[in-house]
């Protein structure tokens, strides 16, 4: 249900705008019902819990106005400025269906409030000081629409789906890969045998996982090169191309583009950062990636400390579309059947904001916007933590041809050894691509495609009986709060 202002008290009565002292937000002008937002207008949606005995109304107008232009008292010098321009407008406030005490707000920016192409300006002021404002128990950011006007200002993904694909000449199936398992504690020429047998069974890449850097039981330069001698040993024996996410995290910007100019020097395809190196941090990266023809692998490392929980923090649909415009070419976005957090409709939402050009509104998935991306190139979604070959026919049927698939115990914990791990998720995969381009039911017939494959491939059969039975059921903490609205007979 959408509130408006009739019988809401928001203390608009009490004082005109210019009286001095406190004023109420709405009462500033920060709650505007009748407000049309303008095809520039940067949106977002809220999600506000007011505390006890706060109006939801001055709630959204308090949170529009905190992340623009307001403070808590009235302040002369906004006569010097064309105020109401600069303004954020709360224009709608919906009760959360099924959830008390909890609002949608939606607020309209004006595209002049931002710097172009910085996503620590933008983020400044959407999540600045608002998220603790006392008058609150809680906010979320659920959701943000940006402007074509805004969207060409920035960069974008380093290369896109469609120029990955064309860098390493593979199509028409997910990519295959894995991470490195243990995840700390490998020596360099130890780690680097893991990646010569995981590429060479016959995945497309393997990877670094968030927290190896530079280590004192491996430092990056000795990773870098054991890395790249089993990746090119792999491809000589393969003659498929192939890759290992080099990361490049480091303390700071200067070292990270001294571990980025070695990874190519080596001949590396790709590098890769964590979320945790900021937002200008990834920018740059991004604009060295596109400049020096690597692609750029982004973990996200970190989101879920404020994107998992439903009433508080940022949605990763959010930081989907931030990571798109900051021009990372991969980022996790979760798997659903694994064993981290991924609800089926909101992980969908995640893929499409993603990956398609035109995300139309979709409440159903937690898309509260349409999106235009102006042909803005889209970002291959990773799935990756806790899957297995034996998931292989719910992964395609929920993701398609344009994602990554990640299989590090899936793949180095096979019982026969690291490349039959690969070689069972590759054959599974080819079995799944093949039924389903036979127009066959992927989640019904699947099981059934796997097992007859699994006879002409002992390392499949094995993966199938180590791991067919696991799965990680538990109930979703952030699903979207959609009610249908009945069809009228």
């Amino acid at each position: 249900m959408t509130i408006t202002e009739n019988g809401a008290d928001t203390g608009t009565e009490a004082k005109e705008r210019w009286d001095p002292g406190v004023q109420s937000y709405a009462g500033m002008g920060y709650w505007n019902p009748d407000y049309v937002p303008k095809d520039t207008d940067v949106l977002a949606v809220f999600r506000v819990t007011p505390q006890d005995g706060v109006d939801p109304i001055e709630a959204a107008a308090a949170v529009a106005g905190e992340s623009s232009t307001a403070t808590w008292t009235v302040v002369w010098t906004d006569r010097l400025t064309a105020n109401t321009h600069y303004q954020a407008k709360a224009y709608r406030v919906d009760e959360v269906p099924g959830r008390p005490g909890e609002y949608f707000a939606y607020i309209a920016y004006d595209i002049d409030l931002f710097e172009e192409r910085s996503i620590a300006n933008l983020t400044s002021s959407i999540i600045g000081n608002v998220f603790g404002f006392k008058p609150l128990k809680a906010l979320r950011l659920e959701d943000m629409r940006i402007p074509v006007a805004y969207t060409k200002t920035f960069q974008g993904p380093a290369h896109g789906i469609v120029m990955e694909r064309e860098y390493l000449n593979k199509y028409g199936r997910p990519l295959l890969g894995a991470t490195i398992k243990p995840k700390l504690g490998l020596s360099a020429r130890n780690y680097g045998r893991v990646i010569y047998e995981a590429c060479k069974g016959g995945l497309d890449f393997t990877k670094d996982d968030e927290n190896i850097n530079s280590q004192p039981f491996m430092r990056w330069r000795d990773r870098f090169l054991f890395a790249m001698e089993g990746v090119n040993k792999a491809m000589a024996e393969t003659g498929e191309s192939k890759g290992h996410y080099l990361n490049v995290t480091a303390g700071s910007m200067e070292e990270m583009y001294e571990r980025a100019e070695f990874a190519k020097e080596l001949g590396s395809v790709i590098v890769m950062i964590d979320l945790t190196i900021g937002y200008t941090a990834i920018q740059s990266m991004a604009y060295w990636a596109r400049n020096n023809g690597v692609l750029l692998h982004l973990h996200r490392a970190g989101h879920s400390t404020y994107t998992r929980q439903k009433s508080h923090g940022v949605s990763f649909r959010v930081i989907s579309k931030w990571v798109r415009l900051m021009g990372v070419d991969h980022v996790h976005a979760g798997t659903v059947v694994g064993k981290l957090e991924g609800d089926p409709a909101t992980t969908r939402g995640f893929y499409d904001t993603l990956r398609e050009n035109k995300v139309p509104t979709n409440l159903q998935n937690g898309i509260f916007f349409d999106q235009d991306w102006a042909s803005m190139p889209g970002v291959m979604p990773v799935a990756s933590g806790g899957i297995h070959a034996g998931q292989m026919h719910q992964l395609l049927d929920l993701f398609g041809d344009d994602v990554i698939l990640q299989f590090g115990g899936g793949t180095i914990g096979h019982p026969y050894g690291i490349a039959a791990g690969a070689e069972a998720n590759r054959v599974a995969l080819e079995a799944m691509v093949k039924a389903r381009n036979e127009g066959r039911d992927l989640l019904k017939e699947g099981p059934g495609v796997l097992r007859n494959a699994a006879k002409h491939c002992q390392p499949l059969e094995a993966a199938l009986s180590t791991w067919g039975d696991v799965t990680f059921d538990y109930t979703s903490t952030d699903a979207p709060d959609f009610v249908p609205t009945a069809t009228p007979s």
